[in-house]
């Protein structure tokens, strides 16, 4: 009798190449993504199947061989499989040595980008990020990589200031990323900003499109990933990153990644199966 292949298949490192904060691989067949946000660009690509998601409380869809994704920090997303075979894709965070985060507002309303040609070139970066002794061949094509996205970015319309102004939600973000590890109670946080606490929720879910305490995961577990990835313990992640305890971390972890922390530091040498 043949076993059945495995719900998820996931690989994830992080490349001595700079701009690029990771390299992540995965096939879901049943996963679905709560709403996040990311602090890095997230380039991705399909090998398989489809993928919906949100982005800014509009939904899209991907599918096929020639869409580039290009999901922008700091807005948030969500994303889950929609056949029985999912999806298979290949992903790179770039941080903001790449693109700056002023395009974020262009890439929100278009994040899926049909340019054959990107996609190409995409795929033969992830090739030579397999192995590390093409360091040099993989930093030429991220830099065209980089001027193509650019072109693209530079082409769409600039997000008209809106939601992203609201006072209040700007300064408990910015509240919530200075203590991100420490965390603070919702009766804090509206006695440093001088507004009734319920207020301060509704102008955060209003301006981001998720609760304050779902960013705050999302940062979290984006902290996790990092330290996971530098080889520490996923006990000593936990309490580094202002989760409660390991339980705590593979809870939240496998919502947003699709895997378990153990699991995910294991895929460390870049293998994508």
């Amino acid at each position: 009798m043949t076993p059945d292949r495995p719900r998820t298949s996931v690989s994830a490192w992080r490349p001595t190449v700079p701009g690029i904060a990771e390299v992540f691989h995965a096939h879901f067949t049943d996963h679905a993504y709560p709403a996040h946000t990311h602090d890095t660009w997230d380039l991705m690509i399909l090998d398989h199947g489809t993928v919906d998601f949100a982005l800014d409380r509009r939904r899209h869809g991907a599918s096929g061989s020639t869409s580039v994704l290009l999901l922008p920090p700091g807005i948030p997303h969500d994303g889950r499989t929609v056949t029985a075979s999912g999806f298979r894709k290949r992903n790179l965070y770039l941080d903001d040595s790449l693109l700056p985060q002023s395009l974020a507002g262009r890439a929100a309303d278009t994040p899926v980008l049909d340019d054959e040609q990107l996609r190409g070139r995409i795929d033969q970066l992830h090739t030579s990020l397999a192995h590390p002794g093409d360091a040099f061949e993989a930093e030429c094509r991220l830099s065209f990589i980089r001027e193509r996205l650019q072109v693209h970015l530079t082409a769409l319309r600039p997000r008209v200031p809106g939601r992203e102004a609201n006072r209040l939600a700007t300064e408990l973000r910015e509240l919530l990323d200075a203590r991100t590890r420490t965390g603070l109670s919702l009766q804090e946080a509206g006695a440093t900003l001088h507004a009734h606490p319920t207020h301060l929720l509704r102008c955060f879910k209003r301006t981001y499109g998720i609760p304050p305490h779902a960013y705050l995961t999302g940062k979290r577990i984006e902290h996790a990933r990092r330290l996971l990835l530098d080889g520490h313990r996923p006990a000593e992640v936990a309490t580094a990153v202002g989760l409660h305890d390991q339980a705590h971390l593979n809870r939240h972890f496998t919502r947003h990644v699709g895997t378990t922390p153990a699991r995910y530091q294991r895929t460390r040498n870049g293998s994508y199966s």
